[in-house]
């Protein structure tokens, strides 16, 4: 994959056009096998919050990890609440141009409420795209996977017993933290991955194989900042199980925000993908198309 097929269109925003399309159905994808310490949750969980001052040589990486806590779920995340009871995957999301980890609250603490401890790191320079495109952030968000799962570890951390090292990890992230996301399966492969979910990214480069992940991809296909047809180059690059939403007539990344209109489609996939990949739970494999399906979304997806 050379530079030049890898475009990243001049940053804005557009609004999102009223257009729809019918879903494309497709059967269910076949299971990527991973361990899982404990079933999936069939109830939500309260919201956790803790922050660590983690490095990377000279880089800052200053996360805030967002998990499953006692309480009464809904609702902002309670610094330091005590961890709920169980052990739960790692999921990484990483935050886009000009953001930082309190930037996509929808997805972080919505992978929190459903049983994922996820690490979201607010990158140092969050405004150079040449960082992306040398590999540092893909870098940064391996190093935050390490510090992570060694918090299950970690004598005196609430975290300590609770983090399932054994699943594999997730990873996810949009725009330029699509792009780091879409690396750590290709440029800069981190072979602890399972699964993936790349949104509204460009291609990072081809898959070494190395990885051996399930990815969807995410994309609004009247995206102005990254290429639409980029990321499905990348898609048609990636062995199986691999799947792709498009929201059709979305722009950068409306799709991501409660309340437009194709929102829960997003929000149906996302966490699903990641129930089926790390807890192993066949009922959200087998529920995808469905919940992917709106007036205003398109449902692909390779077999395994």
């Amino acid at each position: 994959m050379t530079m030049r097929r890898r475009t990243l269109l001049g940053l804005g925003a557009a609004g999102a056009i009223g257009m729809s399309a019918a879903v494309l159905g497709a059967a269910p994808v076949h299971a990527h096998p991973a361990p899982a310490a404990s079933p999936a949750p069939t109830a939500t969980y309260a919201i956790g919050v803790r922050e660590y001052r983690w490095a990377r040589g000279g880089r800052s990486l200053f996360t805030k990890v967002f998990y499953p806590a006692t309480g009464t779920p809904g609702g902002a995340p309670v610094p330091n609440a005590p961890v709920a009871a169980g052990v739960f995957p790692v999921v990484e999301f990483s935050h886009g141009m000009g953001c930082n980890s309190d930037c996509y609250s929808s997805q972080t603490h919505g992978l929190a409420a459903a049983g994922f401890v996820c690490p979201a790191p607010s990158f140092s320079d969050n405004t150079n795209i040449g960082s992306v495109y040398r590999g540092e952030w893909s870098r940064d968000v391996s190093e935050v996977i390490t510090r992570t799962l060694a918090l299950n570890g970690a004598s005196g951390d609430p975290l300590a017993g609770h983090i399932d090292t054994g699943a594999g990890v997730g990873v996810s992230g949009h725009s330029m933290g699509g792009m780091t996301t879409h690396g750590l399966v290709t440029a800069w492969p981190d072979d602890r991955i399972a699964a993936a979910v790349p949104i509204a990214c460009v291609d990072m480069g081809n898959p070494t194989g190395q990885v051996t992940a399930n990815v969807l991809f995410i994309h609004g296909d009247r995206d102005p900042t990254c290429d639409y047809n980029s990321a499905r180059r990348a898609y048609e690059e990636l062995p199986a199980p691999k799947a792709f939403l498009t929201h059709v007539g979305a722009d950068h990344g409306s799709y991501l925000v409660p309340g437009f209109r194709t929102y829960p489609q997003t929000e149906n996939t996302f966490l699903d993908w990641f129930r089926w990949s790390l807890y192993g739970d066949t009922a959200a494999r087998d529920r995808l198309p469905a919940g992917a399906t709106a007036n205003g979304t398109r449902w692909e997806a390779g077999l395994g």
